[in-house]
């Protein structure tokens, strides 16, 4: 994640249970959406298990030559690691906390600063009320150790559901918010010295969501409020003041520009559909209305996007900017109804990844993929997997450039996974793993593939964890998956490809929690079980050896797996609870692998790799018009990278190809086939589409070039934009206006907030767990994914590329209209 201080939220319990997606971060938690473990099996929902469509029968097997991956090498490694026990009981530290709390959270506050807040909270309802008392532990040593630090926030009850706000980079801001209900005035904590030291706030307003920080300037803040206000302060909370009354949703763009939505009437309604969309670059001083008739909003990238009524009916269609709304463009999309959505699902500063819902509950849509204005839109894949409950696969992968993997709902109904690896310019589906063990339902070997679960999985308690991925472990992709004809019940084994998805093998049996330390040099694992558990695996070649190290004498139920934020951390921490009826305390065990790797890597012991060598279509390496060579560390090797590790490549341009192009708006590949043909719908139809104004008509032979390719020379199918200097006017009409009012602003924080158990490689913990009976039980993890929550800021603006700061998710979603396009 680089220098960024990230939140890493994790509702941790020992099984994932049904229905994660619909606990939003701005709710508080409640009784009843707790989960017995002993229910949870029988609550999960079955996934369909049918055989694919021929569309996605998997390619021929080739040989693979994986990168030292000798078995002989990999016992080599194992055998290197012998007597590893004694190095890591000599860095193996146990923590119990004397707190019986119900929930636990834990912030990263800046980069390799080694420091850690615990914040516990209890919280008991009573009637309309909620009492609780919060804890606040400080750690300077990765979670080590901890010290008791209530007092800095005179024991007040901290609301557990906003957690902690980290300013961004390393500024070591930090903000809580209390509540103090009963009182005339709220009130915040803040710190500016990595939580050392808390100053009480009073607030004039109530949040409904956690407070946001302005990522250019870490003392500007913004908060919505109940009622609908919008609240900003400019030196750090110290003041406050109104921004504006009855704002729907806010977020922070570019140049300290802020965007928010509000009613077209004093009397209106942020469900109406019919909003203004509004736009202040100086603290709102100056305030201008660059869109009416807008349903919902998002930013992607460098664009700006907006779905508007379309004035038929209740039809809607996105347009986008790329000058922060001073002009628009129609995309060249499907518009969509009441019961349909957008959702942004990737999107950095060439292209965007857009999902279109189809009508009905269907549960699922067609990719498009945008040119490098985001006007011009192309099918990239049918029959998305995207639920109405707002469950996708859509992963990032963002160890290797251009490689995407998502699930797609075939026409049986069964559910398989199929990956990109030219930025959604073809689907395929993933090969499956050598000497592979096949599932139940798979009867024809041919059709025997890789399906990986993700988010669908999980809220159907059929995973426990999210595929997981980090631009500085190049290539490196831990998921759960099955072999078999389609996405299987059974439970899933742990998966690992070391070139970003070509290949695959199987690395663990079972599920299991996992994280990356390193950059890569280390991989952690813990099995996900109902039974107290007190052993770790781990693995220094990338997966192919594992050894089994025993943390902890007295086995303890575990609730979650945490590592700083970007993968280039030692330090892992297994977080859990004992089961003692008279002691249930929570129990940190925190395990330094530093002396495990005895020195620092040197220049022997990295071996020269060329990524997409593995391809389908050859093995040149070429891939979006060049080349990439990197330095990767071999799997034999058993050193330290370091925390300032970097990815060393060296790109080389490649002459176009037709692998270098996508179908163009109005075209589509064939079943089975890579060339481009026009669709039967727009068959003799001329492709215009208006653009600043003008109508332009579209001369193509059905291809147009990726965006972001920088291939050079070779092929070039004709394709041309011709001006018919012909004036169009949009629905957007020009209802453009300024509005000179009163001092106004908002700001919101880029922040990436990962479910810890979801996505290891993120930043804070969100640990729940209720006294029943006397007994503590497992609760069902509360899921906040950007394309579900409108309070976060959307999507985090993430690049396509693998040099990008993450998320977590990994995943960047923005829906629209369903959650005003976030």
């Amino acid at each position: 994640m680089g220098p960024l201080s990230a939140l890493l939220l994790l509702a941790v319990c020992t099984l994932v249970a049904a229905g994660l997606a619909s606990q939003p971060l701005s709710q508080p938690p409640s009784p009843s959406h707790f989960v017995k473990r002993s229910n949870a099996e029988g609550r999960a929902a079955k996934i369909a298990k049918r055989s694919p469509a021929a569309r996605l029968a998997p390619s021929p097997d080739r040989r693979i030559k994986r990168r030292d991956a000798v078995e002989e090498r990999a016992a080599d490694a194992c055998k290197a690691l012998r007597g590893s026990d004694s190095k890591l009981k000599n860095n193996t530290h146990p923590y119990i906390f004397n707190d019986l709390s119900g929930s636990v959270s834990l912030a990263w506050v800046g980069d390799g600063t080694g420091v850690i807040l615990a914040l516990t909270t209890f919280q008991v309802p009573f009637f309309m009320m909620i009492f609780g008392q919060s804890k606040l532990y400080r750690s300077e040593n990765y979670g080590k150790s901890f010290h008791d630090v209530t007092d800095s926030i005179n024991n007040t009850f901290i609301k557990s559901e906003y957690g902690f706000a980290i300013g961004p980079e390393n500024s070591g801001k930090v903000i809580l918010t209390a509540d103090v209900s009963g009182h005339d005035a709220f009130r915040i904590f803040v710190s500016k010295d990595f939580g050392k030291s808390f100053i009480p706030q009073d607030i004039p307003f109530l949040p409904k969501m956690q407070i946001m920080y302005n990522p250019e300037d870490s003392n500007g803040l913004a908060v919505l409020s109940k009622p609908e206000e919008l609240w900003v302060s400019e030196d750090f909370g110290s003041n406050w003041k109104k921004f504006q009354d009855r704002v729907c949703l806010m977020k922070w763009g570019n140049k300290n520009t802020i965007f928010f939505t509000a009613p077209s009437s004093l009397n209106g309604s942020c469900y109406e559909g019919m909003l203004h969309l509004k736009r202040s670059a100086d603290y709102g001083k100056t305030i201008k209305t660059i869109a009416t008739k807008v349903y919902s909003f998002a930013l992607g990238g460098s664009f700006l996007f907006a779905s508007v009524m379309s004035g038929k009916g209740n039809l809607r269609m996105i347009y986008v900017s790329k000058n922060q709304g001073d002009t628009w463009n129609k995309a060249q999309l499907p518009a969509v109804n009441h019961e349909q959505f957008y959702s942004i699902l990737a999107a950095n500063d060439e292209m965007v990844f857009m999902h279109v819902d189809e009508p009905g509950d269907t549960g699922f849509g067609t990719i498009y993929v945008s040119d490098d204005r985001g006007i011009v839109y192309s099918k990239s894949l049918e029959r998305h997997l995207y639920t109405p409950e707002g469950n996708t696969d859509f992963t990032t992968v963002t160890s290797l450039r251009g490689v995407f993997i998502t699930n797609v709902l075939a026409e049986d109904n069964s559910v398989q996974s199929v990956v990109s690896f030219d930025q959604g310019g073809e689907w395929i589906p993933l090969r499956k793993p050598a000497s592979s063990q096949y599932g139940a339902t798979a009867k024809d070997s041919k059709k025997y593939s890789l399906h990986i679960h993700a988010s669908y999985s999980i809220s159907k308690g059929k995973a426990n964890i999210l595929p997981l991925t980090e631009p500085n472990a190049v290539g490196l992709i831990l998921a759960h998956g099955s072999v078999d004809a389609a996405l299987s019940e059974e439970k899933p084994d742990v998966y690992i490809s070391d070139d970003g998805g070509y290949t695959w093998i199987k690395a663990l049996t079972g599920p299991h929690h996992y994280a990356i330390l390193d950059s890569g040099g280390v991989l952690v694992a813990v099995e996900n079980t109902y039974e107290p558990i007190n052993k770790l695996k781990f693995s220094t070649d990338e997966g192919q050896c594992w050894s089994e190290y025993e943390f902890i004498k007295q086995p303890l139920y575990f609730t979650g797996l945490a590592s700083e934020p970007g993968a280039r951390s030692m330090n892992v921490s297994i977080w859990g609870y004992t089961d003692d009826y008279l002691n249930q305390n929570w129990v940190s065990v925190t395990i330094d692998f530093k002396e495990l790797l005895t020195r620092d890597c040197d220049d022997s012991d990295y071996v020269e790799w060329l990524a997409h060598s593995n391809g389908i279509s050859g093995s040149d390496g070429c891939l979006l018009g060049y080349k990439e060579k990197f330095l990767r560390l071999k799997k034999d090797a058993v050193c330290y990278n370091g925390r300032d590790f970097e990815v060393t490549k060296q790109p080389t341009p490649c002459p176009c190809t037709l692998d270098d192009f996508m179908c163009d708006f109005g075209y589509s590949r064939k079943e089975n086939s890579s060339e481009c043909v026009e669709q039967p719908d727009l068959v003799g139809t001329e492709l215009e589409f208006c653009v600043q104004g003008e109508e332009e008509k579209l001369e193509t032979s059905g291809y147009r070039k990726i965006p972001g390719d920088k291939c050079e020379g070779g092929i070039n199918p004709t394709r041309k934009e011709i001006d018919l200097r012909q004036k169009c006017v949009s629905d957007m009409g020009s209802e453009f206006k300024t509005d000179n009012r009163g001092p106004k602003t908002v700001a919101i924080v880029i922040v990436v907030i990962i479910i810890l158990l979801l996505s290891t490689g993120a930043g804070v913990v969100f640990v729940k767990k209720y006294i029943c009976g006397g007994r503590f039980l497992v609760h069902r993890y509360s899921v906040l994914q950007q394309h579900a929550e409108e309070t976060v800021a959307d999507g985090i603006d993430e690049p396509l590329e693998t040099d990008h700061t993450h998320n977590g998710k990994i995943t960047f979603h923005d829906d629209s209209d369903e959650d005003l396009l976030e």
